[in-house]
């Protein structure tokens, strides 16, 4: 059988718990929940990492970032980690990624052949966080709520720029695959950074928001004391006391959240539709997933950077020959990509199975095999220290050496508002739970390894910055000489290769 090419739809902050089983009802994203419809649906997807940069290496590599050493959003992604794309190039797709990935260094493919717009956000080590300086606060990059009290409308911004950008390489891209000018099997990754904040958003997607039931946390705002001390430091890092935050501020930054999904689910629509025309649907894995939530408000937190359901759930759903459609309700990891592509498309990549934290999804779909816990980590800005995390069957554990354990009962307390780590009743799933993980990590080395990895790069941006600056932000090479018409080309034959279908 021919390998299949591969569609990746990814999208950025997606917060996992408005798919329940595909879109929630009330999101207006018609060619998302046409996905759904013919996808499995993995409903409990647990990111690796509820920040951009580590999620997203995580993702492509199928493993932590304590192996991927991508802690946050400005460390290094090493040329030698081989991701999705090397193992699917070498076994001879054609690999494109259209849009945003977050590589920071100098290698800003890391197996794509080629790359068909720059980043959104820089690649250099400019927005290192510093656990030397516990507390302080980077004000020129990190995250504050104005994101939140200055949602509203907006007909162009930074980020439309870029996704509407995306979305028009993307079906160039796909209107060429169709025209057969490659006869590889191919691999295409297009990546939006919509919804993530700012909560702005035009005006047409803003009022299919006007009678929303889902504008108001269902977990309102926790008094600062109140909370663990992972979110109080969030709540810092966010500069939370600058900004006086109205429940009107938070309906609206919703609606913004939403209204922009409702964006990205127009692009989505444009990029399938041409894939059909294209003729290669049948042909063509669809795989659709986010590197990680957003909070949205609940309990009075926003953006990502915890554990909680709200940042770490992400969606996924895949389309693909031979899979039922269903949902399924078994906590998975944006790390089983890697190895469940590697299933689909027939590849061996058992000498690195010691390597991969991940798990192929293919017999959890087909209705067998069993998983170990999903693992997660942090260790970026807004923590002290690593943090690490365990979702098995109905419980969570949540562990750092600066703070007391978290235990969850996710199914009996969906909004995490009880942590059972004191509680008499729940020491057995607490002790079991805590020896994996500290089977799994070492978390005085962890904290070791992030805090040198800080210090090196704290030394390497300063330098590069001074004198000559050459960036490593992507560069895309447009070969305008060698588009439509030009007199190295025959007319007859160009207008004949570049008309798809041919004959009709």
């Amino acid at each position: 059988m021919a390998q299949p090419n591969i569609l990746i739809l990814m999208v950025d902050q997606l917060n996992g718990t408005l798919f329940p089983d595909g879109p929630a009802d009330f999101l207006h994203a018609p060619n998302l929940k046409a996905l759904a419809a013919r996808s499995v649906r993995f409903a409990n997807t647990y990111t690796a990492s509820p920040l951009c940069a580590p999620a997203r290496a995580s993702f492509m590599s199928g493993q932590l970032p304590q192996r991927t050493r991508v802690y946050d959003n400005a460390a290094e992604f090493a040329s030698d980690i081989p991701t999705y794309a090397h193992h699917l190039r070498a076994a001879g797709y054609a690999t494109t990624l259209c849009g945003k990935m977050h590589f920071v260094g100098p290698d800003q493919l890391h197996g794509f052949e080629e790359r068909l717009t720059t980043d959104i956000y820089p690649a250099d080590f400019g927005w290192t966080p510093d656990y030397a300086k516990p507390g302080e606060r980077i004000d020129w990059w990190y995250h504050n709520l104005g994101s939140v009290t200055g949602a509203g409308v907006a007909e162009i911004t930074n980020q439309m720029e870029y996704d509407d950008e995306v979305a028009y390489h993307a079906t160039r891209k796909l209107y060429d695959l169709a025209r057969g000018h490659d006869e590889r099997p191919w691999c295409l990754t297009v990546s939006f950074t919509h919804p993530h904040d700012p909560y702005v958003a035009r005006r047409k997607y803003w009022d299919l928001y006007q009678d929303c039931p889902a504008l108001d946390p269902e977990i309102g705002p926790i008094a600062y004391d109140d909370h663990d001390l992972h979110s109080q430091r969030l709540l810092d890092a966010c500069d939370h006391t600058a900004f006086g935050i109205t429940p009107d501020d938070v309906r609206r930054a919703r609606r913004g959240y939403f209204a922009s999904i409702s964006y990205i689910d127009e692009k989505i629509g444009e990029i399938l539709e041409v894939l059909e025309r294209g003729r290669m649907a049948e042909d063509t894995i669809v795989l659709f997933v986010s590197d990680h939530g957003d909070m949205l408000g609940e309990r009075g937190l926003w953006f990502k950077m915890s554990f909680f359901e709200g940042s770490a759930r992400v969606p996924l759903m895949i389309a693909a020959p031979g899979w039922s459609p269903k949902r399924l309700d078994a906590p998975v990891s944006t790390l089983d990509v890697l190895p469940t592509l590697a299933g689909l498309a027939g590849l061996d990549i058992g000498g690195l199975a010691p390597w991969i934290d991940g798990e192929d999804l293919a017999p959890l779909a087909a209705g067998t095999g069993r998983r170990g816990p999903v693992p997660m980590e942090y260790a970026a800005e807004g923590s002290q220290a690593p943090l690490v995390c365990l979702r098995e069957g109905r419980h969570k554990l949540v562990l750092c050496d600066r703070d007391p354990p978290m235990l969850f009962d996710i199914e009996a307390d969906p909004h995490e508002l009880a942590n059972l780590a004191a509680d008499p009743a729940h020491q057995g799933a607490l002790a079991t739970l805590t020896a994996k993980a500290r089977a799994r990590w070492d978390l005085a080395s962890y904290d070791a390894a992030v805090r040198e990895s800080q210090a090196r790069r704290r030394v390497v941006y300063e330098a590069l910055r001074n004198g000559a600056y050459y960036p490593w932000d992507y560069q895309p090479l447009q070969k305008a000489s060698e588009r439509y018409m030009r007199n190295h080309m025959d007319l007859n034959v160009l207008e004949e290769s570049q008309r798809f279908p041919r004959g009709e």
